[in-house]
């Protein structure tokens, strides 16, 4: 543990001595795959927990490979309905797995976790060890099944986010290990400078008012995964929350701004 916080101050004092921009974020965390070594630990809300949004996709991916629910990267593809009210184009269509994945489509999910149902879906977020495990949904609404990971009740800090990628990556999860390999199949990939290809999933949610309406103008992105190139692997988590309106999502920020920044995150000693 000592070699673990060693490793991440060093890189904050680093990058803070640099006049870098990167110590902004509400918290980026990069750790060595094999062995779990933090090599970044920037931003003050790293142990606070918030919705997860449709990061929430990639354990939801895990379960639904585990029960036969998903068979590969196309199949099934689910038929869109106008009852679903979609609010993004992109989700206006039939879709499949990786187009699930790659467009953070909600209705997908949800279409998921009610072909599982309660019992089961509640059976692995408690194995999964997934941040405060509340699946109550909102208040008064009985609707935990299909929306609690949406600005509702289930929580997650970016350290709690890290745990899971190490057990996800690790193979330590209670799930089938072609669970595994299919949900990493659909998982978006990305270039970045430096020879580094980057495989995340990216969610866009918001904290609630004093009267429970969701707060627009301060949202919060995610973005976690992995970032592999010559000699080596990381996990990584990044956080962002705006002070202001903004015209795109937080998710999608969270990850142009990480994907931005790696390189020169793992440059310092």
């Amino acid at each position: 543990m000592r070699l673990v916080r060693t490793a991440a101050l060093v890189m904050t004092l680093a990058l803070m001595g640099a006049g870098t921009a990167l110590a902004a974020p509400g918290c980026t965390l990069v750790a060595e795959a094999e062995g779990g070594m933090v090599r970044v630990r920037l931003g003050d809300a790293c142990a606070t927990r918030f919705s997860p949004a449709s990061s929430f996709a990639i354990p939801l991916a895990l379960m639904g490979y585990d029960l036969g629910l998903l068979v590969d990267e196309h199949t099934p593809v689910l038929p869109y309905k106008d009852e679903y009210e979609a609010p993004v184009e992109a989700w206006k269509k039939n879709t499949g797995p990786a187009g699930w994945m790659g467009d953070a489509v909600v209705w997908y999910s949800q279409a998921l976790t009610s072909a599982m149902g309660m019992d089961r879906f509640g059976a692995y977020v408690e194995a999964f060890g997934y941040g405060n495990g509340d699946l109550s949904g909102d208040e008064g609404m009985d609707n935990g099944l299909t929306h609690a990971w949406h600005s509702s009740s289930l929580a997650i800090s970016p350290d709690e986010q890290l745990t899971f990628l190490e057990k996800f990556w690790q193979r330590r999860l209670p799930v089938a290990d072609i669970a595994y390999d299919r949900t990493r199949a659909i998982l978006p990939s990305y270039g970045a400078a430096d020879g580094w290809r980057v495989w995340g999933e990216t969610g866009t949610g918001y904290p609630h008012t004093a009267d429970g309406t969701k707060d627009h103008a301060h949202a919060f992105g995610w973005f976690i995964g992995w970032a592999e190139r010559e000699g080596g692997t990381v996990l990584f988590v990044r956080l962002i929350q705006d002070d202001g309106p903004e015209d795109t999502p937080a998710g999608q920020r969270a990850r142009d701004g990480f994907l931005a920044d790696l390189p020169d995150l793992l440059k310092a000693p």
